[in-house]
């Protein structure tokens, strides 16, 4: 089993920065797709960055592309999410998951095995 466990949510304004953190414990592995996700209310879970295993390489939506940056720390067994320039729209909790098969980045959800419980993100305008 695998335990994620996020922090680094907050409140910020238009514009401003916050970074995200994901600590994996457990059975993880540095072979792991891991993955960021995030809900607005009344909104389906959606994908905003992910990132394969050992040989690195990154996906993002065009929402959130040039924006937002996903890096992991596989020594440490820890992902980032750096968000810039963040807009109301971005507010909503954030997961993240994990995925065992190592060489896709999916975008849906059903396709992680591991999640988080999540941290609030707020952007006022």
């Amino acid at each position: 089993q695998v335990q994620l466990v996020e922090s680094g949510g907050g409140q910020v304004q238009a514009g401003g920065s916050l970074r995200l953190s994901c600590a994996a414990s457990g059975r993880t592995s540095s072979s792991y797709t891991m993955a960021w996700f995030r809900q607005a209310p009344g909104k389906e879970r959606e994908f905003v960055a992910g990132v394969r295993g050992s040989g690195g390489g990154t996906v993002y939506p065009d929402s959130v592309k040039g924006r937002f940056t996903i890096s992991r720390d596989n020594a440490k067994n820890t992902v980032a999410l750096q968000m810039n320039d963040l807009k109301p729209e971005d507010t909503a909790v954030y997961y993240c998951a994990a995925r065992k098969q190592p060489l896709l980045i999916p975008t849906a959800q059903a396709l992680y095995d591991y999640w988080g419980q999540g941290t609030q993100v707020t952007v006022s305008s």
